[in-house]
């Protein structure tokens, strides 16, 4: 990577943030409709669309080198620099009215995020993270819990878009929140990432996620001193679904690990 490539960072977080802003503002009460993708359990909103088509057309200019991946049919991805957003993340909950959702974006440098920003589309709450500078709420630093196991609370989700793996989900869950304090599903990947990262809750399991979900949270917890891998401790990928384990620190997500690998052997998906 050529450094014509990569621009001040701390820069391009403040202009990402105020485009995530006005974003938000164009959504956040605006009329939609609704659509199914694959079935009743996974649904598209107009304003999904249209997000994703204003940040598309704002993020653009900042970097003419960048490509793009997004949720709703995206894909320019042959480019040294890639912005892989998810125009509303938990578009189930933005449906309904309830605060749990949020605009997410990274700036992803082959499997290296630069930048990333969620912004919760309701409550204007904003989680930010630049490569190696901190993560941040509304401007101020965040860092992870100091919890161990027995105090934590799991957020996690049963696959919702693929039921057949919600029985290996349910005793994965079963077992970890046996040991754990107690269990969170917020309906928002993008978002229960940054609520780790802040130290709201301690541990993460996903069956399978999508990069645009984790892309922007992965580097917020990461730069909030937090753990975060596929399974069996595979690096995080920015090209396909993959299964999330997550903690505060290595020592918890090591126990959460031990606990999904004694429920699996291998990946039941393979895209």
């Amino acid at each position: 990577m050529t450094h014509e490539y990569i621009p001040d960072l701390p820069r391009l977080e403040k202009q990402l943030i105020a485009i995530m802003a006005r974003a938000a503002d164009r959504i956040k009460h605006s009329p939609f409709a609704i659509d199914e993708k694959d079935g009743p359990a996974n649904i598209v909103t107009t304003n999904d669309v249209a997000c994703q088509q204003f940040l598309y057309g704002e993020l653009g200019p900042l970097i003419p080198q960048a490509g793009f991946l997004g949720e709703e049919n995206l894909q320019d991805v042959a480019h040294p620099l890639l912005w892989v957003i998810d125009p509303i993340d938990g578009t189930a909950n933005y449906a309904r009215g309830i605060a749990d959702c949020a605009i997410s974006v990274a700036l992803v440098q082959g499997k290296t995020p630069l930048v990333g920003a969620v912004y919760n589309i309701f409550t204007g709450e904003v989680f930010s993270a630049t490569r190696g500078g901190g993560a941040r709420r509304n401007g101020k630093p965040i860092s992870v819990s100091g919890r161990d196991f027995s105090a934590g609370l799991l957020c996690t989700a049963m696959s919702v878009y693929n039921k057949s793996l919600a029985r290996t989900c349910d005793k994965i869950i079963y077992d970890a929140y046996m040991e754990c304090n107690d269990v969170r599903r917020f309906g928002t990947c993008a978002l229960e990432l940054c609520y780790l990262a802040a130290g709201r809750c301690d541990l993460y399991f996903e069956m399978r996620v999508f990069p645009w979900d984790y892309a922007a949270g992965y580097l917020i917890l990461q730069e909030a001193g937090g753990v975060l891998t596929g399974f069996g401790g595979e690096e995080v990928s920015f090209t396909r679904p993959i299964m999330l384990i997550g903690a505060n620190n290595r020592k918890n997500y090591d126990r959460l690990r031990a606990i999904v690998e004694k429920h699996m052997d291998h990946l039941p998906y393979t895209e």
